[in-house]
């Protein structure tokens, strides 16, 4: 099979090639062969059918420093931001009736170029949430602020989201599923390939810088960022291998908000769904319920200021790109090793993702 798709495919290369030499007439005359620009005559195609069809494509269109990947499509989306772009400036200077989508989206943009002013305030603008972090005393207050984090969105704990249900399809439900870990999968917590363990030092030192940076000293930052790899690694070792989260059924299990707590009996689920949002349902779909009982006895067993560390970091990484320069340059220095991207993307562009996701 693997031959005969081999052998159709260069033979459909090699047709469309024949037809190029075929004499033109009027406009046609003038257009460029666009497939048989796109090759690389100095590979063959017998040895490699992708390198030699595609290879002039690429040669000419290097990933540029600030994505992970680059094709024909991209050229699509950078259309599109430039459009975006466009639309967000004029909106700014149109003195829109307040109230408006123009007056939105033009306040938006014009709150999240000015630069200068994020800078001048700080932290100031998480201050509230920061605090409610520091008065956490007990283990309910602490799943409450969780829960409040969320909705503004900061996810620590677990993940939850709504999404159609896997069993059928016209209905949309809510989902409790593994979570709470920074690092992209389970593994990164547990294999001991060179690559694998520098990713776990950087991390452990990205936690101690964004603490410092947020006013801790750095000893105490330091002690913080480890003991925070070790709960998540708690986590992660409750948490089911990438390959067994393929199957949705295997990952379907139904359960009735009231006997969430035969699952764990720490975290008041009334109070949680209620404080998050999260209303007028009566059952839900948990993923790994395994999970769930895990972190039930973690939140009984892990010191509160660990959590409340924890906790912290959280809410400054999913907003670092907000925040002053030292934050956004210090994420995307840690984000490099996962996305491959050499460079930021420039601020207008981030902004516009941003404006996409909120509005």
């Amino acid at each position: 099979m693997r031959s005969f798709l081999s052998a159709l495919l260069i033979t459909t290369t090699l047709f469309v090639i024949s037809c190029k030499s075929k004499s033109k007439s009027g406009a046609d005359a003038n257009k460029p062969d666009v497939l048989a620009s796109n090759l690389d005559t100095t590979v063959s195609p017998g040895e490699d059918i992708f390198q030699y069809a595609n290879g002039g494509w690429i040669k000419r269109n290097p990933i540029p420093a600030e994505q992970s990947s680059w094709g024909i499509g991209n050229l699509v989306i950078e259309e599109n931001l430039k459009r975006l772009r466009e639309i967000s400036e004029n909106a700014a200077k149109s003195n829109a009736a307040k109230g408006s989508a123009e007056q939105k989206i033009g306040d938006f943009w014009a709150t999240a170029m000015d630069s200068a002013r994020v800078e001048q305030l700080g932290l100031t603008p998480l201050k509230p949430w920061l605090d409610k972090i520091a008065a956490i005393n007990d283990v309910k207050s602490m799943v409450a602020t969780v829960a409040e984090l969320k909705k503004i969105g900061s996810s620590t704990l677990f993940a939850d989201f709504v999404t159609q249900d896997d069993k059928n399809s016209e209905v949309m439900t809510y989902k409790l599923w593994q979570g709470g870990v920074g690092l992209p999968e389970r593994e990164y917590y547990f294999k001991n390939d060179s690559a694998t363990k520098k990713i776990r030092d950087e991390y452990v030192k990205y936690i101690a810088l964004m603490l410092t940076m947020s006013g801790e000293d750095s000893a105490t930052a330091n002690k913080e960022a480890t003991d925070i790899l070790s709960l998540e690694t708690k986590l992660a070792t409750a948490s089911r291998k990438i390959e067994d989260l393929r199957d949705p059924y295997a990952n379907y299990n139904k359960m009735a908000i009231n006997d969430l707590g035969k699952m764990s009996a720490t975290i008041d689920w009334t109070s949680f769904l209620n404080t998050a949002g999260v209303k007028n349902i009566d059952s839900l779909i948990v993923g790994q319920p395994e999970f769930f009982k895990a972190l039930d006895k973690e939140l009984k067993a892990t010191p509160l200021n660990v959590w409340k560390s924890y906790i912290k970091f959280n809410l400054i990484s999913d907003f670092a790109g907000y925040l002053p320069e030292k934050f956004v340059v210090t994420a995307f220095n840690f984000n490099k090793l996962f996305s491959g991207a050499r460079e930021r993307r420039p601020r207008w562009k981030r902004v516009i993702q941003a404006e996409e996701n909120v509005m």
